[in-house]
């Protein structure tokens, strides 16, 4: 273990002069999900000095995790119902890698990443304060959106309002009026979203640089869910994500991505931007 850190201080103290701007520093490391939490903490504050721009800074991070390995719901609160860790490198679904690499990068070491994943990942109770309870997180991707001051929705700044969809569900709330999730809670969301036959090259031209992509999904509707998956889309034109097909966290163009030979993969999407706070 000295030795590899070693090797890693020689790594980092060898690239430092190179660009904030370049992502050769980050391709030089070795992939975070092989790495200990005091190894990454030992790389965190590097991150910072390349990349002194929060944006750039989550671009350069969400790229190191390419290769990440797919695995489904695998953050919890470390205590029941979900036992799983609040925050983790070594795999990723959806989700996990958009909040997690949202928190890393906003953060100098583990600790500090963890504190502010349960800032991220949770609501406030009625005091004004963030546990990690399972009751508090947020569940729902369209509920967080709209909701959390650190994924904000912007599509309704990007197209005319005769060109989205609204769409009015009652989240974790399924067609037979059970509940989705053994939350004691649901919520009637009204939105907007852009179908799939408004999204084209020039949409992702007016988009930020880096941002946040959610998918709609109609059908799912009936178990009280809007959204079925979420990524990041970099340089206007690519979808990073970890993702289920490929079982893996991975970077592709978007419209080849949404759109196959036998249609688009879902019904829209939804766009909202990362503020650091």
């Amino acid at each position: 273990m000295v030795r590899f850190i070693g090797i890693l201080i020689a790594i980092i103290s060898f690239v430092i002069a190179q660009s904030s701007t370049e992502l050769s520093w980050v391709e030089s490391l070795p992939k975070p999900y092989t790495l200990s939490e005091e190894e990454i903490s030992l790389i965190l504050p590097e991150f910072h000095k390349h990349y002194p721009s929060f944006k750039d800074r989550l671009k350069a991070f969400a790229i190191w995790r390419l290769g990440t390995p797919y695995e489904i719901f695998k953050l919890g609160e470390e205590k029941e119902p979900d036992n799983d860790p609040i925050i983790r490198l070594d795999v990723s679904d959806c989700t996990g890698h958009v909040l997690t690499s949202l928190a890393f990068t906003q953060s100098n070491n583990w600790d500090e990443a963890r504190a502010k994943m349960i800032d991220i990942h949770y609501k406030m109770d009625e005091n004004g304060k963030k546990h990690p309870d399972y009751l508090s997180r947020w569940h729902y991707t369209s509920d967080r959106i709209t909701n959390n001051p650190y994924t904000v929705n912007i599509t309704d700044q990007l197209l005319p309002i005769e060109k989205l969809t609204p769409i009015t569900i009652t989240l974790n709330i399924k067609d037979d009026k059970s509940e989705f999730l053994p939350l004691d809670w649901q919520h009637e969301l009204s939105t907007n979203y852009i179908a799939s036959d408004q999204i084209s090259p020039e949409l992702l031209n007016s988009i930020p640089d880096i941002c946040g992509v959610a998918f709609v999904r109609k059908s799912y509707g009936d178990k009280g869910i809007l959204i079925a998956h979420e990524g990041m889309i970099i340089d206007n034109s690519d979808i990073l994500h970890a993702s289920m097909e490929y079982q893996k966290t991975v970077r592709m163009p978007f419209m080849e991505y949404y759109f196959r030979t036998d249609g688009p993969l879902f019904d829209g999407i939804m766009i909202y931007k990362f503020v650091e706070n």
